[in-house]
């Protein structure tokens, strides 16, 4: 029993070691999988990193705002409230009743016509008895309608478009007719309700020329010498207004005669505005009015009174247009300019080498512009400029980046020369319509507080619907721009 179980031990213990022995003969290696280079997830990362690349330069680099040059205007005008100044008078009734006029309101009338007629009781200027001078009234309109169709005719066969102003001296004429019918026209309708209504009326003429108005306010006499501070207190001023078939006594202002197309409008102005329009030495300027938005032109004058300045505008037209008014709200255009519009902080200034135009040559392969540089060697070389600016002085203005300081210029055809040397500032803007900036000048016209009006049409400036750099302090010469 003892040798089985040593036997089967022996046994056992030889099978575990060879088992053992076996193991170790065999070698078990662990080898890593290769994996193969994706070159989409490499083609997406280099353009997401560019992208987030870009997005920060962008965000982080100062922007270039383009702005489109466009003609416009520019309108620098100051409001005012004037004193309207005439010569004209108040024309007194020369006796007791009720008043009918024969004339329309702003009428011109000649002396010797008739203005009005005073009754001892009302007239009944409505009745249907005036109907008895209706083809009195139809003659007269057929007879203005031949005028002014006559005047038509006469005007369309000279016209031309040149003398544009000629339209308003047709106007003024037909103007002028259509209110010759309408005074005769009332005056025969008046005539007829006198003559039907039975009282004794008694008319009364005009001694002088002029244009007749209804309303007065006791400002009739005021001038140019005689205008206070207190002239213009609106508050304390009325007027009265002379109404058809209203009771007059004797030396009651019956109506207004104006003797003058001449008139004036008195404005006040603040010291540092009239000190300006001294400087300026203003004769005539611009005015709109703001009643019919019209514009016209007056002479102008200071006039200090009492320590204050007002301005003093003389007309010699358009006053029938505005002879009910005391006072006009104006504006006076001290600045009215047409060009090319830009904004202010477009406009730089640079400075550029002058060099006398005489010293300009065309030369090498092409027509372009140069001058003649001299060289160490003592030879003269054409080299090709650009030209910024010329004047009328002879000066051409070239650019410090493209020439030297003490760069020695040969006058063509000649011995002279000229060392560069001298600048000059000049104002301008970036041109950016090759897609990058390029120095173009500019003239100013006038300014308000964000624009200047430039002029269009030099010959090294701005044309209408160039491309600029809105922040010209903001880029460099020759700098590439995106738009």
């Amino acid at each position: 029993m003892t040798l089985k179980i040593f036997f089967q031990g022996g046994r056992a213990e030889t099978l575990t070691k060879r088992i053992k022995e076996k193991q170790k003969s065999v070698s078990i290696k662990k080898y890593r999988n290769i994996r193969e280079l994706n070159l989409g997830i490499l083609l997406f990362a280099v353009v997401f990193i560019y992208l987030i690349v870009t997005v920060i330069m962008y965000l982080t680099d100062d922007q270039i705002s383009v702005y489109e040059v466009r003609e416009g205007s520019i309108v620098r005008d100051d409001s005012y409230t004037g004193l309207v100044l005439r010569e004209e008078i108040t024309v007194p009734a020369e006796g007791n009743g009720y008043v009918s006029y024969y004339q329309n309101e702003n009428t011109k009338v000649k002396a010797g016509s008739n203005i009005y007629a005073l009754s001892a009781e009302t007239l009944d200027t409505q009745s249907t008895s005036a109907s008895e001078d209706n083809s009195t009234s139809e003659a007269l309109n057929a007879e203005v309608q031949t005028t002014i169709a006559g005047q038509l005719q006469s005007f369309n066969e000279v016209y031309h478009s040149t003398d544009f102003s000629s339209v308003y001296s047709l106007k003024n004429e037909i103007t002028e007719a259509l209110q010759n019918a309408y005074s005769e026209t009332r005056t025969s309708q008046l005539d007829a309700v006198i003559n039907a209504s039975g009282q004794n009326v008694t008319s009364y003429k005009t001694t002088q020329d002029g244009i007749v108005a209804f309303s007065y306010d006791g400002y009739e006499s005021l001038t140019k010498d005689t205008f206070n501070e207190e002239s213009f207190d609106r508050t304390v001023y009325e007027s009265t207004t002379l109404n058809d078939q209203s009771e007059l006594s004797a030396g009651d202002p019956a109506y207004r005669l104006i003797t003058s197309e001449d008139w004036s409008v008195i404005v006040p102005l603040d010291d540092s505005t009239a000190q300006e329009l001294t400087d300026r030495e203003i004769s005539t300027i611009q005015v709109r009015i703001e009643k019919d938005r019209e514009t016209l032109r007056a002479s102008f004058s200071i006039i200090e009174r009492d320590g204050k300045y007002y301005g003093c505008l003389d007309f010699d037209n358009s006053m029938i247009r505005y002879a009910q008014d005391r006072f006009l709200s104006i504006e006076l255009i001290l600045e009215a300019e047409n060009g090319l519009k830009i904004p202010k902080s477009s406009v730089i200034e640079e400075d550029f080498y002058v060099i006398p135009e005489a010293y300009l040559t065309t030369g090498g392969n092409s027509s372009s512009q140069g001058v003649m540089v001299m060289e160490g060697s003592g030879n003269a070389v054409f080299r090709s400029v650009n030209i910024y600016n010329t004047t009328d002085d002879g000066d051409v203005y070239l650019s410090r980046d493209e020439i030297e300081e003490g760069t020695t210029l040969i006058m063509p055809d000649s011995n002279e020369t000229f060392t560069v040397g001298e600048t000059k500032p000049l104002q301008g803007v970036y041109n950016i319509n090759r897609g990058y900036a390029v120095f173009n000048k500019v003239s100013i016209l006038c300014e308000n507080d964000e624009y200047y009006i430039v002029q269009e049409g030099d010959t090294y400036g701005l044309s209408n619907y160039d491309h600029i750099v809105q922040d010209g302090e903001g880029i460099d010469p020759d700098e590439v721009v995106f738009q």
